[in-house]
């Protein structure tokens, strides 16, 4: 006995059997019948009255033999009329449907093959124009879109999954190498071995916070609280929180912005995070005797942060990526210097929170990289 499930099932199968292609056959089969019936049903009850009334006003007498000669000759016309004109529309129509289903088809089955297969996790797979009109086109082009996007989004997270897990093996390394140290009576814990842990501890606990303020810059879950804001202060604090490690470095700490600029609508915390990340990038890479330059203007309706170093530079075909997560791919940005290699993404996600948008410029190796920060003065509408 059939169960309700069974039914169902054989239901669905059913209806999945019929493709797009064969349902607009069938539709336009309908149509073309359709057609075909109102006009016959039209020729046999309207045309014989007209045609008699016209054989009347013609003078032909009524019940005559020449008014049926008359209607016959009408009726046999109409019949084979009507017999050619309507198989021959309905040829034409369902060979045009044919052939517009046939592609549609090919192009619908094009799409759900490379939607398997992206699904699957082959990111390389595309969708041909189908050349069905603007509109599938368009179809075709946004999946293929997403395609690249998904793609890009998968080598980004076995990337950002690789340099995790490089970030935290080196730290994590120093400290089971110590403490089996301590365990064979090899090491001391003495104060030099205390401040190596409190060091790789500290590392792993800067790194948390780095990935965790990352997450939330980029998700929005950062807590924006702007307000009016004069720029020469907000850059002063920045600056006397860091003189003491660039005069360590002996790196020169030039600033630039006048007292006289208008108040501007951001959040003084997260920009000067924002300002704290380039400050602590340019040091890192900047030589002694060496000179940093913080410049702040007003530019129209945009106040224009500029933070220019003399140190590493960053050649060319790098700065496309520079604020990407955890990018290094030259010298500029080597593991050496520290840093878990996210500042710069964390200020992006910052400034373009504010409405704003921070650019990196450079001459190349060597040839220092000036940073460039562009914030909306005014309180947003």
């Amino acid at each position: 006995m059939t169960t309700l499930e069974e039914l169902s099932s054989h239901q669905a199968r059913t209806r999945r059997g019929l493709g797009v292609g064969v349902r607009l056959l069938m539709a336009q089969t309908l149509v073309v019948v359709a057609g075909a019936a109102t006009s016959w049903v039209v020729a046999v009850t309207v045309g014989p009255s007209l045609f008699r009334e016209h054989l009347r006003r013609a003078g032909v007498p009524p019940m005559s033999e020449e008014q049926m000669h008359a209607e016959q000759a009408y009726r046999s016309a109409t019949a084979v009329s009507l017999s050619v004109a309507i198989g021959a529309a309905a040829l034409c129509a369902l060979a045009v449907t044919w052939y517009l289903s046939r592609r549609l088809q090919r192009s619908v089955t094009a799409v759900s093959t490379a939607a398997t297969a992206v699904s699957a996790g082959n990111y390389a797979a595309r969708v041909p124009p189908p050349q069905l009109g603007d509109d599938f086109d368009a179809l075709a082009t946004a999946f293929n879109e997403m395609a690249v996007r998904l793609e890009s989004a998968e080598s980004m997270r076995r990337r950002l999954l690789a340099d995790l897990a490089h970030e935290i093996r080196t730290p994590v390394a120093v400290l089971e190498a110590f403490m089996e140290a301590l365990e064979d009576g090899v090491e001391a814990l003495d104060d030099h071995t205390i401040a190596m842990l409190r060091d790789q501890t500290r590392r792993l606990a800067r790194f948390s916070g780095d990935v965790s303020a990352l997450s939330d810059a980029e998700t929005n879950r950062a807590a924006i609280e702007p307000t009016w804001t004069r720029p020469e202060v907000l850059v002063s604090s920045a600056v006397a929180a860091h003189e003491e490690r660039y005069d360590t470095k002996a790196v020169i700490l030039s600033v630039d912005v006048p007292g006289n600029l208008p108040s501007v609508w951001l959040d003084p915390e997260r920009i000067g995070q924002v300002l704290s990340n380039l400050l602590d990038n340019a040091l890192r890479h900047s030589r002694s005797q060496s000179t940093v330059k913080v410049r702040g203007r007003v530019k129209g309706d945009r106040f224009i942060l500029t933070l220019t170093d003399e140190g590493d530079g960053v050649a060319a075909e790098h700065l496309p990526y520079l604020f990407e997560r955890f990018y290094r791919a030259d010298a500029a940005r080597d593991r050496a210097h520290g840093g878990a290699g996210i500042g710069l993404s964390i200020a992006k996600a910052l400034v373009e929170a504010h409405g704003g948008q921070i650019t990196a410029a450079s001459d190349g190796a060597g040839q220092g990289t000036t940073f460039v920060i562009a914030l909306p003065v005014h309180r947003p509408k």
